[in-house]
C-alpha cells in the first residue's frame, strides 16, 4: 500500500477529506448509462427484464419469481453447518433489532392539548442482494430482518439470476429467503431490478406463471454502481437507503496493535473487489513497516490474490502516518468509514470519541468480519464518506413517524389570539378564520 505522511500538519476537516484515499465511483457516468434501462423495464415490463437478464447475466430466466418450492428445495440443500450458522446470524440479529423499535410519544403540551408521536412502517420494501463477485446470503439477513422487526407486511426480494443456477438467484440466497419465511422473490438483478422494485412490472401470462411484482415504498440493499446509479434515479419515486460505493475499512492501530490482525482484516475488505478501500491510520512507524512486511505473503496466500492485490495497490487504500492517536482521530472522522476498527491501547475509550463511521468495531477480538456475520449489528452501511449525515441499515430504516394532533375547545380558545397574530403577519388571514370559526 501507499504511503500518506500527515506528520507535522494540521488539517482542517474539508482538506483532510481531499487529502484521504477514496474509491473513484462515476455514478454520474453510470446514471446515463441505466437511464434508458429503467425506462425500458417501466414501460415493457416482465419481457424487459427477461431481455436485460439475457443481456447482462447470460441466461433468460424461465422464472422471473422463484417459485416457492424452489425456496423449499434450496433449504433441504442446504449445508448443515450453513444452515446453523444462517439460523444463529437470525437470531443474534433479530435480538438486536427488535430493541431498536422506537416508543410512541405522547406530549402534554397544556390542559387538553396533546401531541402523540407514532411510528408507522412503510408497506412494502424491496431488498437488493447482490451476486457478483461473490454471494451474500448474510445480505438476505441483514436487509430482512430489521423490515420484519419494523412490521412491514409485504417484504421482496431480488437478487441477480446465475446461468450456473438454471436462471435462479445462487441457492443459498433462495434457502436464507425461505428460513426467513420471505415469499416473494425475484431472479432480477442490476439496474433493471431497482427499476421493477420502483415502479412494478407486469408479468406474462403464458405457462411460467409469472405475476405481477406490485411497487414498493422503500428500496434497500448495496449494489454495484449502476445499482446505486438506477437507486439515485428513482429516489422520490421510492424511499432508498443510500447510495452505496465500494466496500471500506479504516483502522486506528497504535504500537499496541497486533500487526497480523491489521494485515488480516485490510486482506478481508480487499477480497469483496478491486475497487475495496483498505486504509491504515497509525502513529506507528514500527506497525506499518509491519503490516507493509506482512501484506505480500498474505496477499499471496488468500484465495482471491488477484483482487486483492488489485485493492491494496488501487488510490482508494493507503497507509496514512500520523503523529498521535488524537490526530489518528481526526484523520478517521473526517473520512468517516463504513466500517472502523479501533485497535488501540484504551480502545473502548478512544472509540467513544469517534463521530462518524458507519459501524465502530472495538479491540483486538471484534474484526470488521465479525460485524458482517455473527455481531447482531447490520452490515449495510454508509459508504464514500456518507457516515457523515446517515446511517446504517436498521430498524429505523422502515419506519416513519406521524404526529398526532389532539387539542379540546379550551386548549384552542387559550392560543387563538397568538395564531391570530402569527398568521396575520404570514398574510395568512383564512388561517386564523379557520381558528375564529370554532370558538364564535
Amino acid at each position: 500500500m501507499s504511503r500518506i505522511d500527515l506528520r507535522g500538519r494540521f488539517l482542517t476537516p474539508r482538506e483532510l477529506t481531499e487529502t484521504l484515499p477514496r474509491p473513484e465511483l462515476d455514478v454520474e457516468g453510470a446514471v446515463a448509462q441505466v437511464a434508458p434501462l429503467v425506462e425500458d423495464v417501466r414501460h415493457r415490463g416482465a419481457a424487459a427484464l427477461r431481455d436485460l437478464a439475457e443481456r447482462f447475466d447470460g441466461v433468460r430466466p424461465d422464472h422471473l419469481r422463484v417459485p416457492a418450492e424452489v425456496l423449499a428445495d434450496a433449504v433441504r440443500g442446504l449445508d448443515p453447518a450453513v444452515r446453523a450458522a444462517l439460523d444463529e446470524t437470525i437470531r443474534r440479529v433479530r435480538l438486536v433489532h427488535a430493541a431498536q423499535v422506537p416508543s410512541d410519544l405522547v406530549v402534554d403540551v397544556a390542559p387538553g392539548a396533546q401531541v402523540r408521536q407514532r411510528w408507522l412502517p412503510v408497506r412494502r420494501v424491496g431488498l437488493y442482494v447482490p451476486g457478483g463477485l461473490a454471494v451474500y446470503p448474510s445480505s438476505v439477513v441483514m436487509n430482512v430482518v430489521p423490515a420484519q422487526e419494523a412490521g412491514v407486511a409485504s417484504l421482496v426480494v431480488v437478487s441477480p439470476p446465475q446461468r450456473d443456477n438454471g436462471g435462479l438467484p445462487h441457492p443459498t440466497i433462495l434457502a436464507a429467503c425461505h428460513l426467513l419465511g420471505v415469499e416473494e422473490v425475484y431472479a432480477v438483478g442490476g439496474a433493471q431490478a431497482v427499476a421493477m422494485l420502483a415502479y412494478g412490472a407486469s408479468g406474462e401470462t403464458d405457462a411460467d406463471g409469472d405475476v405481477l411484482c406490485e411497487p414498493v415504498d422503500v428500496i434497500t440493499g448495496p449494489g454495484n454502481q449502476y445499482v446505486t446509479a438506477a437507486k439515485r434515479i428513482v429516489r422520490g419515486v421510492v424511499g432508498i437507503d443510500s447510495e452505496a460505493g465500494p466496500t471500506e475499512i479504516a483502522i486506528l492501530a497504535d504500537a499496541t496493535a497486533d500487526p497480523t490482525h491489521v494485515v488480516a482484516d485490510l486482506v478481508s475488505q480487499a477480497e469483496h473487489g478491486p475497487t475495496s478501500a483498505s486504509v491504515l491510520v497509525t502513529d506507528s512507524t514500527g506497525l506499518a513497516d509491519a503490516v507493509d512486511a506482512l501484506l505480500p505473503g498474505a496477499v499471496a496466500a488468500t484465495r482471491h490474490s488477484e483482487r486483492v492485490a488489485t485493492a491494496l495497490a488501487g488510490p482508494q487504500s493507503a497507509t496514512v502516518l500520523v503523529d498521535d492517536v488524537e490526530q489518528g482521530l481526526r484523520v478517521v472522522n473526517a473520512y468517516g468509514a463504513e466500517h472502523l476498527e479501533i485497535q488501540t491501547a484504551d480502545a473502548a475509550a478512544v472509540a467513544d470519541r469517534v463521530t462518524s463511521a458507519g459501524a465502530v468495531f472495538v479491540g483486538a477480538w471484534s474484526p470488521v468480519s465479525l460485524g458482517d456475520y455473527m455481531a447482531g449489528s447490520n452490515h449495510v452501511l454508509p459508504t464514500g464518506g456518507c457516515a457523515h449525515y446517515a446511517s446504517g441499515l436498521g430498524v429505523h430504516s422502515f419506519l416513519r413517524p406521524v404526529q398526532v394532533v389532539e387539542y379540546d375547545r379550551d386548549a384552542l380558545a387559550e392560543v387563538a389570539d397568538r395564531i391570530g397574530a402569527l398568521a396575520e403577519d404570514e398574510d395568512l388571514p383564512a388561517h386564523a378564520e379557520a381558528v375564529r370559526v370554532r370558538l364564535s
